[in-house]
């Protein structure tokens, strides 16, 4: 367990420095054998005086995380194992049988949930969170957003990051608009689609918002489009936003590997690849 070998090399390193400092009289010795006695004392004291709240907080940072590697061995042992199964049974027992509805058991549960493609179980979880912590959900919108989205739900999902516009965190808030107009997209509502990405492709300030809003405007709603000739000036227009700002099909990578660790990325990492060819290809 890599975790394990971790925690001990820095508790080892802790102890050696405590150890150190504990000795340092002892090796500065030869220093302050000429003083007279009075000064030696003078410096012994200030050494104590500042090595001393320096080994309480040392002691105390080691208890820490003595403390933090025994209270989450199973659960960093399952993460590192990767057994997706075992870890969502666990996270059910601390969340559902214990209550513990800690966020970042949530956000662990519901990345397994992901893993093994049980959508379903992610919208259970969401009901019980509802219940005993209506706070976690909108600090979780997207997790649960695309849930309803892999599950077929698309009107659903489309309702849920309505509802959620004004409830969500602020960095989350061009994502959760935009993942309405994908929903709506995919729920075959159109217009409604080439309204949301129109205004993200010219008006956000993400990046990746921009780019996929211009992708999916020009790849899949100007066919659509009541008015398909503004739709692609709108697509090109924020087309040229993303190139401006990124340069090269690189400085999109880099975009999409700096949040790739964020669920919602992962989960359109597809879409993102193809609009990263899209509007680079003749850049």
């Amino acid at each position: 367990m890599k975790s394990k070998y971790l925690i001990i090399a820095l508790g080892l390193i802790i102890i050696i420095t405590m150890l150190v400092i504990i000795f340092m009289p002892v090796l500065t010795a030869g220093l302050t054998a000429g003083l007279t006695t009075g000064s030696a004392s003078v410096f012994s004291g200030d050494f104590r005086f500042i090595t001393m709240p320096l080994l309480i907080f040392l002691g105390l940072f080691l208890v820490c995380i003595c403390v933090f590697f025994c209270l989450n061995y199973r659960l960093l042992s399952l993460l590192e194992r990767e057994d997706w199964p075992a870890l969502a049974y666990y996270l059910e027992h601390k969340i559902y049988v214990k209550g513990r509805f800690y966020n970042r058991y949530i956000r662990i549960l519901t990345s397994s949930y992901f893993v093994i493609s049980d959508y379903q179980s992610v919208l259970k979880l969401e009901s019980k969170v509802q219940l005993a912590k209506p706070s976690l959900i909108s600090g979780n919108v997207l997790i649960f957003g695309t849930a309803r989205i892999f599950s077929g739900k698309y009107a659903e999902s489309a309702a849920f990051f309505k509802m959620q516009f004004d409830k969500c965190k602020p960095k989350d808030k061009q994502w959760v608009r935009w993942f309405y107009g994908f929903s709506q997209l995919l729920a075959g509502n159109f217009n409604m689609a080439e309204s949301e990405f129109a205004s993200l492709a010219v008006s956000s300030s993400d990046a990746l918002i921009t780019g996929l809003s211009a992708y999916f405007l020009c790849s899949s709603l100007e066919k659509k489009s009541l008015n398909p000739d503004k739709c692609l000036h709108t697509s090109d227009n924020g087309r040229n936003r993303v190139i401006k700002s990124l340069k090269t099909s690189d400085g999109w990578m880099k975009e999409t590997q700096k949040m790739g660790t964020d669920i919602h990325i992962a989960i359109i990492k597809k879409y993102l690849d193809e609009a990263g060819r899209w509007l680079f290809s003749g850049a």
